[in-house]
């Protein structure tokens, strides 16, 4: 396999037009830039086609354009170079930075494994179109849900309000002369926007810390030390588990 395939090996000389061109044909796409593969959607699905099946396609996000989504696709491709004992470690904090140089030799590397894998015949039976419509049909039939959850829950507490007698406060149309209901609309959209640009920043903050200790966890030295298998542990938990209990499992049995 290409898994462990040097810096000097005729892979690394292919051209991005040639990659781009492979790409394109066989997810039936269009990028015309290298950069375009940064948020690591396309090649969870290059690996789906080379492995039916070992991808779980629901949890990549062909949409993402933040770092932190990103990340959640490369994760999901690095659980699957796992199990698939794929012994390849993802630059994650580089690739999504969206560096051409960085993002053509994964490329490269990725279209060897593949064309490692039956010559690297294309499986016929194999439609990229429809399987991506149908991952963005899930998330879009799982938003629908939610919102209509959301407005659920609002409608029962509007409701409830009227029952307790609560008058709910009238809703006014704003005519031409009424430039201090304007202004005073605006002054709470700023302050909102304000609030909002706050939350952000707190989240990419403690986002930022939380991907520091990811890279240090991910070191050689340290990644078999109980401890530190216990923090990824946490990590890498998804948000409808708590893995605090078996991270203090890990801990107590090394002790």
């Amino acid at each position: 396999m290409a898994s462990n395939i040097g810096m000097m090996d005729s892979a690394y000389f292919v051209g991005r037009n040639e990659l781009l061109s492979w790409i394109n044909a066989r997810l039936q796409l269009s990028l015309s830039r290298i950069e375009e593969v940064a948020s690591g959607a396309v090649q969870c699905q290059m690996l789906d086609m080379t492995y039916p099946g070992a991808v779980p396609m629901h949890k990549v996000n062909f949409d993402a354009r933040t770092e932190y989504d990103m990340i959640q696709n490369y994760k999901v491709l690095q659980d699957v170079f796992n199990k698939l004992k794929i012994d390849k470690h993802i630059e994650v904090n580089r690739l999504v930075k969206g560096r051409p140089l960085d993002n053509l030799e994964f490329l490269q590397w990725l279209k060897r494994y593949c064309d490692s894998v039956n010559g690297g015949i294309m499986n016929e039976n194999y439609n990229p179109l429809e399987r991506r419509s149908k991952i963005s049909k899930e998330r879009n039939v799982k938003a629908s849900l939610k919102n209509s959850k959301s407005l659920q829950t609002n409608n029962s507490q509007n409701h409830g309000s009227g029952l307790n007698g609560t008058k709910q406060k009238p809703v006014t149309l704003v005519g031409s002369d009424s430039s201090e209901e304007i202004r005073a609309l605006s002054n709470e959209i700023t302050e909102l926007k304000v609030s909002v640009d706050l939350l952000e920043k707190e989240r990419d903050y403690y986002f930022a810390k939380l991907r520091d200790i990811e890279i240090l966890c991910q070191g050689p030295e340290l990644e078999n030390i109980p401890m530190v298998m216990a923090v990824k542990k946490v990590l890498y938990a998804a948000d409808e588990e708590s893995a605090l209990a078996e991270a203090q499992e890990i801990v107590s049995a090394n002790q």
